[in-house]
This record gives C-alpha cells, sequence and structure tokens, in this order.
C-alpha cells in the first residue's frame, strides 16, 4: 500500500464512520448538544466542512467553494447558538461534506509523492508538520468529531451502528 494509499483508506474509513452515525438522523436531532456546552452536530459538521476546505486550500490545493457566509456561520463564535436560524439541512450538510471529502481525495491524487514531506503551513505545523500530516489530520478530525455524534445517538436512544 503506498502512502497515497494509505491516507485515502484512512480518509475514507473516517468518512464512512461518520456517515453511518449520521444516517438515520434528522434535522432537528443535529441540532440537540449531546450535553451541556457541548457543540451540537450542525455546528460540528459546518466545523468540518470549512476545517477540510482550509486545510486542503492551505497546502495548495484547490477546493470547492461554500456558500456565502458558511464559514462564519460555523465559527467559534456561533459554537453556542441554538436555534434553526444559520444553520443548514442535513442533506445540505451531507452534500457539502461528500464534495469536500472527494476533493480532498483528488487533492492526494495529484500532490506528488515527494510533496507529502514538505513542511506543512506554519500556523498548522504543531498538530500536522507536514503536507502528509495535513491529509492525515482530515481522518483523525473527523473520526475525532464522529466520536461525539456517537454520544449524542446514546442520548436520542438510536441503535448502535458500529
Amino acid at each position: 500500500m503506498t502512502t497515497k494509499d494509505l491516507l485515502k483508506h484512512n480518509i475514507n474509513q473516517a468518512h464512512f464512520i461518520a456517515n453511518a452515525y449520521l444516517k438515520d438522523l434528522s434535522d432537528s436531532d443535529l441540532l440537540t448538544r449531546p450535553a451541556p456546552g457541548a457543540n451540537h452536530i450542525a455546528w460540528q459538521l459546518g466545523h468540518l466542512i470549512a476545517s477540510e476546505r482550509q486545510m486542503i486550500e492551505a497546502i495548495g490545493c484547490r477546493m470547492p467553494e461554500l456558500p456565502a457566509g458558511f464559514v462564519e456561520k460555523h465559527s467559534k463564535e456561533t459554537a453556542a447558538s441554538n436555534g434553526p436560524a444559520g444553520f443548514a439541512t442535513k442533506s445540505e450538510y451531507l452534500a457539502l461534506f461528500a464534495r469536500m471529502h472527494e476533493a480532498t481525495l483528488r487533492a492526494i491524487d495529484a500532490t506528488a509523492d515527494a510533496d507529502m514531506d514538505r513542511p506543512g503551513p506554519e500556523s498548522m505545523r504543531a498538530y500536522a508538520p507536514t503536507v502528509g500530516a495535513i491529509f492525515a489530520m482530515i481522518a483523525t478530525h473527523e473520526v475525532m468529531h464522529a466520536g461525539q455524534f456517537a454520544v449524542l445517538r446514546r442520548k436520542l436512544g438510536k441503535p448502535v451502528v458500529i
């Protein structure tokens, strides 16, 4: 297995886990907080989408555009917002989530093997010191949030899916 194959496998696996946890949730479920002070899934999905785009663009790869105001609606400042205003529907999030995912896989294919060892952006080096580590972080970040989705599933009485 090549480095690129491993990166794509890990990103695909993280995406599979996240989508499995989201499959039977409703729009209103996405706005439910699993615990006081925890972020609801609608905000987390927007954060994942915006973060993936930002990280991959920071290493020089082109990513799909996001709707106007999307990044601002999913910033740290909006994490405490509870109502549906400013948040998308589940189907809208999943469509954007899939578009970013596919674009990231294309970015891996477009990145030369030697470039995987280039230093990552200065602002990200503490957690992703190289270009390859940026790609690996996409999977780690997604599966970390998917773990939070699992907690909400338990709170809502949803069945175990993984």
